[in-house]
């Protein structure tokens, strides 16, 4: 079957992971992206593997999962040849994805303006940290700044006694991708009806508070932020993690019902809840709520967490273990709904690659080709264009490419 995206040239002229793995959904479904780099220098995601912080493995497991299928050509944008190469590139392409600072582009002349002047009908994706207008326009920053703490996640998410956590790598920069990704495909359904070319754009920040809506759309109703706070810190059944014989973690945060609860008490031989004056209605067990989590956490700690689910699963009780990774890279859910995929032979050191969460039954994905070594198909894309051997060569030995 044809790919969705078969024969649309897609320009990714970023870094990272926000701006670029957009690119990357995109060549997933066919597009033909070519991914365009500095000299000697290159895309620095290439490195994160290999840095402290991260698990050490032999295989460069970041870069080959989030730049597959993709061709690599590097270009000194700073020289006059080097933007020449790319306006080239532009005038053939359908999509131009980019992340570059919005004082890089306004120096360098790669601004929507500069580029829908070379091809009216491109779609130029924009992503920044903070938004294309106001005064923190042009900062710079990662998503563990924009996203996460900028956001207001970061302070959010933790306990009321602990100090704010940092984010893991890339945890708002996926996201982010796919609502880049969602907004170039609106773009090109406006195109495929109109004919016209459009500026696209998404921001870390925008996309972190997009993340916290529940909570942050509360501001605009005259939520009271002050008692929200001081009842995430008040101790309740089902907002609090126990902590097992074994040392793991179980949430009962899905005990909803009436039933389950009376279940749940049967399970861990807690039947005496159910007369206590303090616990015998939803709001008393409110009230009451540190002297109920205090009873089930000490019931709870005697055994392991492995005892407790089954037991639970076996009278129907909702009880969920805080899984680790490990177990959540082998959890049968994953495989059987296609969340990985197996590599191919020569992506080295990795036997399975993890999917983007962007599904359309019956459309096929590409076939994986790993990750491009940097200016791997320089020599072929500038042929492409035009440019013979001696240009080439002429060309790489000036520093343009």
């Amino acid at each position: 079957m044809r790919s969705v995206f078969q024969g649309l040239k897609v320009l990714d002229v970023g870094s990272w992971i926000a701006g670029p793995v957009a690119a990357t959904i995109m060549a997933d479904y066919g597009a033909e992206v070519i991914k365009v780099e500095m000299p000697g220098v290159g895309d620095q995601y290439r490195l994160l593997s290999a840095t402290p912080g991260v698990p050490d493995a032999d295989a460069n497991y970041c870069w080959q999962m989030d730049a597959r299928n993709k061709r690599s050509l590097t270009l000194n944008l700073k020289r006059a040849e080097g933007i020449a190469i790319l306006k080239q590139l532009v005038e053939a392409s359908d999509v131009y994805i980019t992340n570059q600072p919005l004082p890089m582009r306004r120096a360098l002349g790669l601004n929507y303006e500069d580029i829908q002047a070379i091809n009216p009908a491109i779609i130029y994706a924009s992503l920044t940290a903070y938004g294309e207008k106001g005064p923190d326009r042009d900062g710079a920053g990662v998503d563990l700044v924009a996203y996460w703490a900028r956001s207001g996640l970061m302070d959010l998410v933790r306990d009321a006694d602990a100090k704010p956590a940092m984010a893991l790598p890339g945890m708002g920069d996926h996201p982010t991708a796919v609502s880049l990704y969602a907004s170039i495909v609106t773009a090109l359904l406006h195109r495929e009806r109109t004919g016209e070319g459009s500026m696209v754009h998404t921001s870390l920040l925008g996309n972190g508070l997009w993340s916290a809506a529940c909570i942050a759309q509360a501001g605009f109703a005259g939520g009271d932020y002050e008692r929200y706070r001081e009842f995430k810190a008040e101790a309740g059944f089902g907002r609090f993690l126990y902590e097992c014989q074994d040392g793991r973690f179980v949430q009962l945060t899905m005990i909803r019902t009436q039933e389950e609860f009376e279940q749940f008490l049967a399970v861990t031989q807690l039947a005496s809840v159910l007369t206590d004056p303090r616990f015998l209605t939803p709001e008393l067990r409110i009230t009451h709520g540190a002297e109920l989590v205090e009873l089930v956490a000490a019931r709870l700690k005697n055994e392991n967490a492995g005892v407790w689910m089954k037991k639970c699963e076996a009278a129907g009780v909702p009880m969920n273990r805080v899984q680790t990774i490990e177990e959540t890279l082998t959890d049968p859910q994953v495989r059987v709904n296609e969340m990985i995929r197996p590599a191919p032979d020569d992506m080295a050191g990795m036997g399975m690659l993890l999917n983007h969460p962007v599904n359309v039954e019956g459309l096929p994905r590409a076939e994986v080709q790993p990750a491009p070594d940097l200016g791997a198909d320089a020599a072929a894309i500038l042929s492409e264009l035009g440019y013979a051997a001696g240009q080439i060569e002429t060309l790489r030995a000036s520093g343009v490419v």
